[in-house]
């Protein structure tokens, strides 16, 4: 992958923070530069009939298609059943061609072979994650909505969402959608360095709005998996804004 438009590295030193505002920022996997958009593969888009046959399928079909990072969400299934659809992922989606991030579940990401893991409040914290998946794998964490969350840009993280963007129906939540100008006003006060995930409601045509207005990546779920063909659909964004 190399940089693109907006697409910004985590900081190379320890602890850096901005001239202007003196944040400071996490310097972890530095050498890793996030793609402009990857999906998030919601454990209600899988079918409970064929399931490890769809998940093998679907995980060739995206590596194919180009994607090379993953993000794994199940809020509801057992531990045995976030182990069987890990494992045959991990196999789809292959190591040093695929990162896998898993969602909540940081004391699972060694087993299954994962890269990282995304906390949200109510997970393990940013720094608890940390510690346990340690610095060479990628710790995602809720950056805020209306603004940022305080002292968040201080956190051990490689990346921070923010959103709502739109309104979603693939994951619960009580936030009221920011929009293009919430995404803006969340970049002016995180500055230059940080990278911010746009998340929740966005379409291949608001995709270019909500990077041009600050967001570094875009994390889509409903949009790709929605499509009858995600892994066409998949390319069609690559198309659009790049990879």
């Amino acid at each position: 992958m190399r940089a693109v438009g907006s697409r910004v590295r985590p900081s190379r030193h320890v602890p850096t923070a901005d001239v202007c505002s003196m944040r400071v920022f996490y310097a972890g996997n530095m050498n890793y530069i996030f793609p402009k958009v990857y999906p998030i593969l919601d454990s209600s888009t899988i079918p409970v009939e064929g399931r490890a046959e769809f998940l093998r399928r679907l995980g060739g079909s995206l590596a194919d298609a180009g994607v090379t990072l993953l993000e794994y969400r199940n809020k509801t299934g057992s531990e045995a059943e976030l182990r069987a659809d890990g494992a045959i992922l991990r196999a789809a989606l292959p190591a040093g061609q695929v990162k896998l991030i898993l969602d909540d579940r940081v004391d699972l990401v060694e087993a299954l072979g994962f890269d990282g893991v995304h906390v949200d409040a109510g997970d393990a914290t940013p720094a608890e994650a940390r510690r346990m998946v340690g610095a060479d794998r990628i710790v995602g964490t809720f950056g805020g909505s209306e603004s940022l969350l305080p002292g968040i840009l201080k956190e051990p993280a490689d990346y921070f969402s923010i959103g709502p963007v739109y309104a979603t129906m693939t994951k619960q939540t009580d936030k009221a959608p920011i929009g293009i100008e919430g995404v803006r006003k969340l970049r002016a006060e995180a500055g230059p360095e940080a990278v911010l995930v746009g998340a929740a409601g966005i379409t291949l045509a608001t995709a270019p709005l909500v990077l041009a207005a600050g967001a570094s990546v875009l994390a889509v779920a409903e949009a790709i998996f929605g499509a009858e063909d995600p892994a066409a659909e998949f390319r069609r964004w690559l198309e659009r804004i790049g990879g």
